[in-house]
């Protein structure tokens, strides 16, 4: 029998499998992204039944097999309910799972991405916090995180490379500290749609959803 892995991350997708079972894939610290199947967790009374949601984020016990792993167990820390709840905000939600999701690997540490996943989440809880600034700004520490972007101050307005080195140099904890104004926050949206489609070489879903409902 193979031995128990305890990993802490965050669910980015969960499907249903059968009639009882869901697949779910996660971004963990240790393993980085990793496929898990969730058996019985359909079914009423089962251990499983909340963890295995898009969101939930703690330390879940699995068990290797020879294609992915079985959750064996999990304790949660953050379920992340009041994401669902938020309209339109819980499409932007499933944008940031799918992006964290297109970079993550198995076998890489995720523990920065989930860092800075788990408090952008916080961050569209937060009224005080425009949902367009906590969008670029993900999108940008995230491609920072990735070595896929850093600011050149010859490609911007000046008004603009200081935030944008923020964003990239601060820890995730503190990127959420501080807001903008709309002039500013225009520059930041330009800045990172074109690091984005430079970067990203796939459409994303939860993409085009999000954008029907931030126009």
């Amino acid at each position: 029998m193979s031995d128990i892995i305890k990993v802490n991350g965050t669910v980015l997708s969960a499907s249903p499998i059968g009639e009882q079972d869901k697949r779910v894939v996660l971004e963990t610290c240790e393993l980085g992204r990793i496929t898990v199947f969730a058996r019985g967790c359909r079914r009423s009374g089962s251990p499983l039944q909340a963890a295995a949601n898009p969101f939930v984020t703690g330390q879940f016990s699995v068990i290797s097999g020879s294609s992915a792993y079985r959750m064996a167990d999990a304790s949660i820390i953050e379920y992340f309910r009041e994401i669902a709840a938020l309209q339109p905000g819980v499409y932007m939600g499933f944008y940031f799972l799918d992006l964290v999701d297109y970079y993550g690997r198995e076998g890489i540490d995720g523990t920065d991405m989930l860092n800075l996943l788990f408090v952008s989440l916080k961050a569209l809880l937060n009224e005080k916090l425009p949902d367009r600034l906590v969008r670029r700004i993900f999108e940008m520490k995230l491609l920072a995180l990735n070595g896929e972007y850093f600011p050149e101050p010859d490609k911007m307005p000046e008004r603009i490379y200081p935030v944008c080195r923020y964003i990239t140099d601060s820890p995730a904890g503190k990127v959420y500290s501080f807001n903008v104004d709309e002039d500013i926050l225009s520059g930041l949206e330009n800045v990172c749609d074109k690091a984005l489609k430079r970067t990203i070489d796939k459409e994303l879903k939860s993409k085009k959803i999000m954008e029907m409902f931030y126009k």
